[in-house]
């Protein structure tokens, strides 16, 4: 296998394929003898590492779903190193770079500039979703060499994603770091999460998988067979790939990094990463304060979308259960583990910081809205939040009462018994926190939304 691979890079697959074709002026960029090889792959998951970031799609103006993910993310990169690039449309037609169709809009050396380019690549996510994904992707060998940043995955129909990074410290929840997005469609930030997807179908050829490098042959842009590709395998829809795992992401996980971490060891690496998601949300909350805490940042809105929080704290929420899991299953000494904690410390705002110790007993209550006051927003008004939650809880469950009680009884029961069950979690937390009905203005503030 190693020596597939050095040959590959010595002499890409596409072009000893490819026929030469001549160009047109009206194409949506143009990529001469430019084709995809194993060291083209190489340096497109370095430019993902690189230069994809949480607001990527937000700075750039381009509205996304969790299937434009891959689509886009792989179409830039390939406009910018002058790759063929290609998608199969809804109803089953192959587009490209070569298209001709906005041939009449002004092109720009810079694909951001480039409005050729940005009416094409818009027209491609539009016309393109994950049941499109297994004609453009076949499915790869779960390996170091295969699985790398830009690596697509996706859920039968449902969702999808690219890896962000590969991480083979310990320091995270999964060793395969994701950018995922949500539907439906808007400029929005892309979510940082750990790979955590149900088993693949081989139906479809669902899981992690590659794109389909395009070659030019008898006249047209095409794909070649799946099996005809470097990194080709059907292993994760094999029995033998799961043998001894709980579910598809541990399996993937244990054949990505097998090592077995020292709890004490495994606790300080979480513990550095959760962290580094602090302090980097620390100027964050501060920007959207700035922007927001006087108003026009209402849930939904634009503003909203790009100084709200939601991904990153979900994503903070996960390591601190992480970290709460790995010190109890190990009975890890309560003071020790605090004792660090607390020599922790984050800055919040001038003249003012707290310890991780008090974030991680309580960050279920961290505000992910730009226009609370940053004290709310670090969880030091965690009885207001309490009782905001407990309001909204109770407005739930009148509406079911009002919506669905006569025309679904049983829906009705179901939904107010899970609207019990979190109120009777926020009783439990209000009575052991201590708290008094609060009457500050950030509640008053909170129970008009």
């Amino acid at each position: 296998m190693k020596l597939l691979i050095f040959l590959l890079l010595l002499l890409p697959v596409s072009s000893a394929l490819s026929e030469m074709n001549v160009e047109s002026p009206h194409q949506v960029w143009k990529v001469g003898e430019r084709r995809w090889s194993v060291q083209e792959e190489i340096n497109f998951a370095q430019w993902v590492e690189t230069n994809i970031t949480e607001d990527f799609f937000v700075q750039h103006k381009i509205p996304i779903d969790c299937a434009d993910v891959p689509y886009a993310v792989r179409w830039i990169y390939a406009r910018i190193a002058q790759l063929p690039a290609a998608a199969t449309t809804k109803d089953n037609k192959l587009i490209g770079h070569w298209s001709t169709q906005w041939g009449h809009l002004p092109t720009h050396p810079e694909w951001n500039k480039d409005t050729r380019f940005r009416r094409a690549l818009l027209h491609m996510l539009s016309e393109t979703t994950t049941r499109t994904l297994p004609s453009d992707t076949y499915p790869i060998r779960i390996d170091l060499e295969s699985i790398t940043p830009g690596t697509p995955f996706f859920v039968t129909e449902s969702h999808s994603g690219v890896i962000r990074r590969v991480v083979l410290d310990g320091s995270s929840i999964h060793p395969l770091q994701t950018w995922e997005a949500t539907s439906p469609a808007k400029i929005q930030k892309l979510s940082d999460r750990d790979f955590l997807t149900p088993r693949p179908e081989s139906t479809v050829y669902s899981g992690l998988v590659k794109f389909r490098w395009p070659i030019y042959k008898n006249g047209r842009w095409q794909y070649l067979p799946p099996s005809d590709y470097p990194f080709y395998s059907l292993e994760q829809y094999s029995s033998d790939f799961y043998q001894g795992h709980t579910d598809f992401a541990e399996a993937v996980a244990k054949r990505i990094d097998p090592t077995e971490y020292d709890p004490w060891e495994k606790m300080e690496r979480l513990l550095d990463t959760a962290t580094r998601y602090l302090l980097e949300r620390v100027p964050i909350v501060q920007a959207g304060f700035q922007r927001c805490h006087r108003g026009g940042c209402q849930e939904g809105s634009a503003l909203w979308e790009v100084h709200s929080t939601p991904s990153r704290d979900n994503k903070i929420v996960l390591l601190m259960d992480r970290l709460l899991q790995i010190i109890e299953l190990n009975h890890l000494d309560p003071e020790k583990v605090k004792e660090k904690m607390e020599a922790i410390t984050i800055p919040i705002q001038k003249d003012q910081s707290i310890n991780f110790d008090h974030l991680f007993k309580n960050y279920l209550w961290l505000s992910s809205h730009p226009e609370d006051p940053i004290e709310a927003r670090w969880g030091l008004k965690k009885c207001e939040m309490i009782f905001s939650q407990m309001k909204t809880t109770k407005e739930a469950m009148a509406f079911i009462e009002r919506t669905y009680r006569k025309r679904d009884p049983q829906y009705a029961d179901y939904a107010i018994h899970q609207q019990k069950e979190i109120l009777d979690r926020l009783n439990q937390e209000w009575i052991k926190s201590e708290c008094k009905e609060p009457a500050s203005s950030f509640t008053r503030k909170k129970m008009k939304k």
